[in-house]
């Protein structure tokens, strides 16, 4: 069973794919204001990148060889620190096909709607891994996980 802190730490981590998927929902944001509230989570990831410079590499670099690669940190802590930063680099390589691609036609119906989905499928996976966290069990999530271990 894994302490609180390992718990709590695990939660934060999921906060960096949340802040780097935020771009996706700008039309979302728009349209329902209501919906701003779960940005909320990911403002200090956000601060935190954008203050130092090379922020998203730093913190990636920390995360990585501070956790994931380090033998005496718990094995929970190290399974979802490398499995957000999975998610994370997933989120980046959707984000620059979507700014190659798509960016010149997002305010079409099909652009706005396929981003939407995408924030909201996003939301919904990292929620489960929160929630999976908060119980102290390993977010189950098909591909991401195994190859997680397979790295582990």
């Amino acid at each position: 069973m894994p302490s609180l802190e390992g718990k709590i730490l695990a939660i934060l981590l999921y906060m960096i794919p949340w802040s780097d998927c935020l771009i996706f929902g700008d039309n979302l944001f728009t349209i329902y204001s209501f919906t701003k509230v779960i940005r909320f989570p990911a403002y200090p990831i956000l601060f935190i990148e954008s203050f130092l410079p090379f922020g998203n590499l730093l913190l990636f670099l920390i995360i990585f060889i501070g956790i994931v690669r380090n033998n005496k940190v718990s094995y929970f802590l190290r399974f979802n620190a490398l499995q957000c930063l999975l998610i994370n680099i997933g989120v980046i390589i959707i984000s620059f096909i979507y700014d190659i691609f798509f960016y010149p036609f997002e305010s079409t119906l099909i652009v706005r709607t396929l981003t939407n989905t995408l924030l909201i499928s996003l939301f919904a996976m990292l929620a489960y891994c929160v929630w999976s966290c908060l119980q102290g069990k390993e977010p189950d999530l098909p591909g991401i996980s195994n190859a997680t271990k397979m790295q582990l």
